[in-house]
């Protein structure tokens, strides 16, 4: 029988279970980072979770700190407007070497992007093959190992669409502030309840805690605060669905290397006050998750 290209992660015994009804994979204890304000940025796929990392990553250097974004997604594209290309991804240097970890160095899997934001794109495992928990843990390993994360202010994680198992969840076990984008319509709060769900469940075991809710593509945002009240959230920014943000992505660009308008300008400070607000620190949030009808009941016009 040929051997499986691919390592499983494997079952380790626990005192503590991990969140009721959760079978989420565990963090290894040793793995933990420590010293940086860590981020885990969530929400429906397509709702610009990367455009909002990226940005905010390239606020956060605006203001002088020392940003490294780990894109978990094995689309590998997270970074690409901070870097100008599609970077190899830990899973594929990892490859590379049979696994062998030790043969690593740091340029083989860390790019530097816009203003001296560190990049990494942890990828995935092939499809129908493994976890994407365990890739998000061998990332945070080698960035230890190879100690890129003592002198990092700010981590921020990029996280793949809904959370449904374990491996979308594994970045909030090294996360102080989860944050969930998401736009003004069903689809994308309906998605977002159940992000704040996953979040609960990894708070009983872990220091991660809801951070707050940034609205994007959307001119308003009633139905967006109005269930933020209704299930205990605060929203803490607002990106309207503007072309400049559209033609960033397609130049390959943060909207910080964009030409000069008093619409970018305006997108520029909320991010830049976003970045300032989240260094300062939010109060946590403990937020109560609707059950699906009782939401698919409250969202709408009457």
């Amino acid at each position: 029988m040929s051997q499986t290209p691919f390592p499983l992660p494997v079952k380790v015994e626990h005192r503590v279970p991990d969140g009721e009804g959760s079978v989420q994979v565990q963090m290894d204890p040793n793995d933990k980072i420590d010293g940086a304000k860590v981020f885990a940025v969530y929400g429906k796929g397509g709702i610009g979770k990367s455009t909002t990392s990226s940005n905010l990553s390239a606020a956060f250097s605006k203001l002088g700190k020392r940003v490294l974004q780990i894109g978990c997604d094995p689309k590998h594209d997270s970074t690409f407007t901070l870097t100008k290309k599609l970077v190899p991804t830990v899973i594929d240097v990892l490859e590379s070497v049979e696994f062998h970890s030790e043969e690593l160095r740091a340029d083989d899997f860390v790019y530097e992007g816009y203003n001296g934001v560190m990049c990494v794109e942890a990828g995935g495992p092939p499809a129908g093959t493994g976890c994407g928990g365990y890739v998000v843990g061998q990332t945070v390993k080698l960035l230890k190992q190879h100690h890129l994360l003592e002198d990092t202010d700010v981590v921020i994680f990029d996280v793949l669409g809904d959370v449904v198992c374990g491996g979308f969840a594994a970045p909030l076990q090294h996360a102080d502030r989860a944050l969930v984008v998401t736009a003004n319509d069903f689809d994308s709060i309906f998605a977002m309840n159940r992000i704040v769900a996953a979040i609960g469940a990894k708070s009983k075991n872990y220091k991660v805690r809801m951070g707050g809710v940034i609205a994007n593509r959307s001119a308003g945002t009633d139905q967006i605060d109005g269930f933020n009240e209704a299930i205990g959230l605060n929203r803490i920014a607002h990106f309207p669905d503007l072309d400049v943000i559209r033609r960033s992505r397609l130049k390959k660009s943060t909207l910080f290397e964009m030409e000069e308008s008093p619409e970018l300008e305006a997108v520029q400070s909320e991010y830049l006050r976003l970045a300032q607000q989240l260094w300062d620190g939010t109060d946590p949030l403990t937020a109560q998750p609707m059950k699906d009808r009782d939401i698919f009941d409250f969202l709408g016009f009457d």
